[in-house]
């Protein structure tokens, strides 16, 4: 159902543009049209630059801190999936990368995909892990700690040099 849906907005997507773009024509003129759509992109290519390296910044900082970069990492993709959006021509995904790229509307976006994909990760988990069956009975033993690993066998090597060879 998501590819459906997703190849849908992606047919859909040119076709509204083009009647936005040419009721923006009636409006106001082709050239002042063509001057706004010019206008947006660049102002969009500039907004993601700026917030661009404002996130890898904050990437880093997290980085050097040692802490998990959760919030700084899906604020770099929405600022990525915001800027693609500006440097496309047309109103409507220029609104929508706005949405995506400034810092005061990206949390407004952030909250919904993050419980969106927590979600579809739980479903894969119960697709993925049957009833009565949890995560750590597919752990491989390498990566449990050694008193968790019914293979390990504690003791010390020893050399016997008057073994025969």
């Amino acid at each position: 159902m998501p590819a459906l849906v997703l190849l849908l907005v992606i047919l859909l997507t040119p076709i509204l543009e083009i009647v936005v773009i040419a009721q923006a024509v009636g409006l106001i003129g082709g050239w002042w049209t063509l001057a706004a759509v010019l206008a947006t992109s660049a102002l969009g290519g500039w907004i993601t630059r700026r917030e661009g390296r404002r996130a890898w910044r904050v990437l880093q900082e997290a980085g050097r801190r040692g802490v998990p970069p959760e919030r700084e990492l899906s604020d770099s993709a929405l600022v990525l999936a915001g800027g693609l959006l500006l440097l496309a021509p047309g109103f409507l995904t220029d609104l929508l990368g706005l949405l995506l790229v400034l810092p005061f509307t990206r949390p407004l976006v952030r909250r919904p995909l993050a419980a969106y994909g927590s979600r579809r990760l739980r479903e894969a988990e119960a697709r993925a892990f049957p009833p009565g069956m949890t995560r750590e009975a597919f752990t491989p033993y390498a990566t449990r700690a050694p008193e968790e690993s019914p293979r390990v066998v504690r003791g010390e090597v020893v050399q016997d040099d008057d073994a025969p060879k």
